[in-house]
């Protein structure tokens, strides 16, 4: 394996020297690096399925942090942690004034996920370094390689890098079983020094190289998405409050049927956010009714809405439509419905505009083809963007499947979209954007 990765590195200098005649060359080089590191990856964690059970702070994940912190070292970077146990590495450039043009992603997983949710940004950053530095390109401003910690639990290497971790956030449970707390001490961080990951020196842009989780790519075709910005989620907790009483003896007319008045909204909500122009989403995901036994009719339900859109003020008016419509479900059925705002409240994250020309041309300049899209999913890039100019790369997920062993993305997509993050951050370094 090593022996083989020599040989590719060879390759792909050569080439660079070579010039355009053999840049089908090199993208084949790059496509066997891409398959030997997702591969790799996949090791760290691997279930029965043929997915990853690597979530963060567990063993798996250390062990895949290790790998790559050896990959960054032999990429020639300078490899450090902030305090949360973020990995950045560091390619200086020839101006190490300037500030940083940094770009990642994450590579831990959810329960029973898939390879290329988070390892594809990751993988493709890393290739990027390899890249410049086969080619022997020194950017002018300093370039800097992160991956966050627990994305899918949060993100908290994010929120921290954002400033916006608090110290509540460090008692919270994870999914490995212990807390942030915990799991940051478990990465070798100091979870009593979170507020030092706050990134308050300024940086040049951020960029995320990222599957698109959705089918849109796949169904279409397409190489590249340019990403317009990450949605603003919103959750509410639902509770319809009716009157419980015998199913037998209960006549149906004058019935105070909580779960009846809440699958009227369930209904009700997705006619709204169906008929609603653009790409916005509204989804009820749990549902529980009280008492819950087969011969009582329900006194009380409890559920979930959520609403995503890339327009804020496109989500308050949904959320408006769905209130009145409650409104007149409560006042037909004798029940009431209240709206409890949760503590999962995003805002929405356009990219800047400046950013998503720069894919757009950097697209066309590898001759793949491309198309602008919203994010529908929640990102890392999402709280760089509070901190940073940011932009966003999407490449295809095959049939639109993430967070799922059936996850995959072509070794020729992530090199795509490595090439086209690479066009990118060089475009960036001779760009002003202030």
């Amino acid at each position: 394996m090593i022996i083989k990765r020599i040989v590719i590195s060879v390759l792909l200098a050569s080439t660079a020297l070579m010039g355009s005649v053999s840049a089908s060359f090199a993208q084949d080089a790059i496509i066997e690096r891409v398959e030997i590191m997702v591969s790799d990856l996949a090791v760290f964690g691997a279930n029965a399925d043929g997915g990853i059970d690597r979530v963060a702070y567990t063993n798996a994940d250390l062990a895949a942090r290790e790998y790559m912190i050896t990959q960054m070292r032999q990429a020639g970077l300078e490899v450090r942690f902030d305090m949360v146990g973020n990995i950045i590495g560091r390619r200086e450039g020839l101006n190490n004034d300037l500030p940083p043009i940094m770009f990642g992603s994450h590579i831990d997983s959810v329960p029973g996920g898939g390879n290329y949710d988070g390892q594809v940004g990751s993988i493709g950053s890393l290739e990027v370094m390899n890249m410049l530095q086969d080619a022997n390109i020194i950017t002018n401003h300093p370039l800097e390689m992160i991956i966050f910690q627990n994305e899918e639990g949060g993100p908290v290497g994010s929120s921290a890098a954002a400033g916006l971790m608090t110290e509540d956030d460090l008692d919270a449970m994870t999914t490995s079983g212990y807390t942030i707390a915990e799991g940051i001490a478990r990465l070798g961080g100091d979870p009593a020094r979170y507020k030092e990951a706050h990134i308050q020196s300024p940086i040049h842009a951020f960029m995320e190289l990222h599957i698109e989780q959705g089918g849109f790519l796949d169904a279409e075709g397409i190489d590249i998405g340019v990403v317009e910005g990450i949605v603003g989620i919103r959750w509410w907790d639902v509770t319809v409050e009716g009157f419980a009483n015998h199913g037998g003896t209960t006549p149906m007319p004058g019935r105070r049927d909580a779960l009846v008045a809440a699958a009227k909204l369930v209904v009700a909500i997705n006619e709204i956010a169906t008929n609603t122009p653009g790409r916005q989403v509204a989804t009820v995901g749990r549902i529980q009714a009280f008492p819950g036994a087969p011969n009582v009719i329900p006194g009380q339900v409890v559920m979930s809405l959520e609403i995503r859109d890339l327009d804020q003020a496109k989500m308050d008016w949904t959320f408006a439509e769905v209130q009145k419509k409650a409104q007149e479900i409560s006042e037909d059925m004798n029940v009431s419905v209240r709206f409890d705002l949760s503590n999962v409240d995003n805002e929405p994250a356009p990219t800047d505009t400046r950013i998503r020309k720069m894919v757009e041309e950097s697209a066309e300049k590898r001759g793949l083809s491309y198309k602008y899209m919203p994010s529908g999913a929640g990102h890392d890039a999402q709280h760089m963007a509070m901190i940073a100019p940011t932009g966003m790369i999407f490449v295809p997920s095959r049939d639109g499947i993430s967070h799922s062993p059936n996850e995959y993305t072509s070794a020729k997509d992530i090199a795509n979209g490595a090439n086209v993050l690479f066009e990118t951050i060089l475009t960036l370094d001779k760009t002003s954007l202030n």
